[in-house]
């Protein structure tokens, strides 16, 4: 995938040319309420996102990553507007969307459009290719150029699917050209921003490659803007210019691919990095392996102070009673830590205590 910057630019030249972003978040909270009792009283939340900042630049590919849980979906069913925010501001090409009801939505939903993680719950099963993949022009009353079954037949071309299959089912396709049936539909109305959950996950990994570099030539083709949520480091690394690492509700890192990958700063980030295979037998045994103790916190009632505290080898007590703002470290480097790895402390040296509930280790994989 090309990269965002050309390195042959100088440093004046990138600054002058740097895009406003297409899409921009600030403050983005989502909770989910616990009723209980005759009456459905409220009694509690799920923090299912807890204050979210970050943008996306046109033409960029921005992968989101973290543990089952942490919010990543939930994420991106708000920025698409699928779910209502609780707080917080979502801004597409400088307009406010955040409360946009669905009228108001409608002529949005041209630009931004959603490929969902299930591709055998998220088409229906009653429905021929033909209409599932023409249904976006149908909604927004949108006749394209020579007809629209021909411009479905260009779209199944698109994705590597045979024009033929207009009129057959999704029973009669595998996970995979299931997976590229519902890429066929994001991409009907030549959406600016792509939001991709999961996109790989429920496929054999011969096919993830094949998807993976499907949105790849698509995004080079079509200039596309995408937003790929994913617990697979290996498949973010390759499709991804940024890498916002998540953890119960909440950024903790942000950062370029390379600038990630080589020199991480948050500890939950470190871990994550030290679980991914080696395929080199050489390495295997040579390189640190990080086990994290205890499973996440709840999102009903996450921890005080640091999220990752409870969890964290260089936890402190100044990480368990305050909650650390995510601030650049270095450029374009973005964490949400105390004592960050890579760079000088943030708070004055303390001695972890002994309840610190990570332990590090070397161990041949």
């Amino acid at each position: 995938m090309t990269d965002t910057k050309d390195p042959k630019m100088t440093v004046p030249e990138q600054a002058t040319t740097t895009p406003e972003p297409l899409l921009k978040v600030s403050g983005l909270v989502k909770h989910f309420p616990i009723k209980k009792g005759l009456l459905q009283r409220q009694a509690g939340a799920v923090q299912a996102v807890d204050g979210l900042d970050f943008d996306v630049r046109p033409g960029e590919t921005l992968g989101v990553v973290g543990e089952s849980g942490c919010g990543k979906s939930t994420m991106g069913r708000l920025i698409t507007r699928l779910l209502e925010p609780t707080r917080g501001k979502i801004e597409f090409e400088g307009k406010d969307i955040t409360h946009l009801g669905t009228a108001g939505m409608r002529p949005m939903r041209r630009d931004v459009q959603m490929i969902f993680q299930d591709p055998y719950s998220s088409l229906n099963p009653r429905h021929t290719i033909g209409t599932i993949v023409s249904a976006p022009f149908r909604l927004q009353g949108v006749k394209p150029e020579g007809g629209i079954k021909a411009e479905v037949q260009r779209l199944l071309s698109v994705v590597g699917l045979n024009p033929e299959h207009y009129n057959r089912y999704p029973h009669e396709f595998s996970g995979g050209q299931r997976q590229r049936i519902g890429i066929a539909r994001a991409l009907a109305l030549r959406p600016k921003l792509v939001v991709a959950d999961e996109p790989v996950s429920a496929l054999d990994v011969s096919i993830q490659a094949q998807v993976v570099n499907l949105l790849d030539d698509l995004q080079d083709e079509l200039g596309l803007t995408y937003v790929i949520i994913a617990h697979d480091l290996s498949v973010i690394r390759h499709v991804s210019d940024r890498i916002a690492v998540m953890y119960l509700g909440k950024i903790v890192e942000l950062a370029d691919r390379k600038d990630l990958y080589e020199r991480p700063m948050h500890p939950y980030t470190k871990a994550l990095l030290s679980a991914v295979p080696v395929p080199d037998p050489k390495r295997r045994g040579k390189r640190e392996r990080i086990l994290l103790q205890g499973d996440v916190p709840s999102p009903i009632s996450p921890p005080s102070g640091c999220r990752f505290h409870t969890r964290c080898w260089k936890a402190t007590e100044v990480c368990k009673q305050q909650e650390p703002p995510l601030i650049a470290l270095a450029t374009g480097h973005q964490v949400a830590c105390h004592h960050p790895e890579n760079a000088s402390d943030q708070a004055p040296a303390e001695k972890a205590g002994p309840e610190a509930a990570a332990k590090v280790q070397k161990k041949a994989e």
